[in-house]
């Protein structure tokens, strides 16, 4: 079964003061590098990237992966534009897109399966979300078939939750450690907090 990702990697990093989270380096690599290759070691189909802002040197951090790039002019607008100009993007013959934001650095190749094994394949119409301790629910989110048109038709900043609004009855949850699905980092407050937790677990 084909189900592609959609790398979003188009925002702004408006909250580091300047620099870009997605070039932050982590284990001596950019960490929209170490997304694009967590979901290229995955068992989806295809990885498509999203680009916006800094595009030059984000496409150039993916130099050399079997990735397709593709550009958002209106990234400005939003997460919601971003993700419709990857669903356009998208094979027709595609049975379901995962949605994965590229600064969630504990995110595996096994989390995307667990993700992707759990799709229906003949129930188009199925959302799949993970789910941590506690019943949280996280990302990312992998959407049937029948929600690529929703998904290209997307914009604005609220992402994809009007589709999840208004679709409760299909969205299916897939329990997971929670930690990978709620650490994202936007802050330079919140890279040094998470690289000292990793240089204590290290020494541990």
């Amino acid at each position: 079964m084909s189900v592609a990702i959609l790398l979003l990697a188009a925002g702004g990093s408006t909250r580091m003061r300047g620099g870009d989270k997605l070039l932050e380096r982590l284990d001596g690599e950019p960490l929209l590098r170490r997304s694009a290759r967590t979901a290229l070691d995955s068992d989806a189909g295809a990885v498509i990237a999203i680009t916006g802002a800094n595009r030059d040197a984000r496409s150039a951090a993916l130099a050399d992966l079997p990735i397709r790039i593709v550009h958002n002019d209106a990234w400005q607008q939003g997460m919601g534009a971003s993700i419709a100009v990857g669903a356009r993007a998208l094979n027709a013959e595609v049975q379901g897109a995962i949605i994965m934001s590229a600064d969630m650095p504990d995110l595996t190749p096994a989390l995307l399966n667990r993700l992707i094994a759990a799709l229906p394949p003949e129930d188009a119409q199925t959302i799949l979300r993970p789910r941590g301790q506690g019943g949280a629910p996280g990302n990312p989110v992998l959407f049937g078939r029948a929600h690529i048109p929703a998904l290209a038709a997307l914009s604005g900043d609220a992402g994809a939750r009007a589709i999840l609004a208004a679709h409760p009855d299909a969205v299916c949850f897939v329990d997971m450690p929670g930690e990978a699905m709620l650490t994202d980092l936007d802050t330079p407050e919140a890279w040094a907090t998470y690289r000292a937790g990793r240089r204590r677990d290290t020494k541990s």
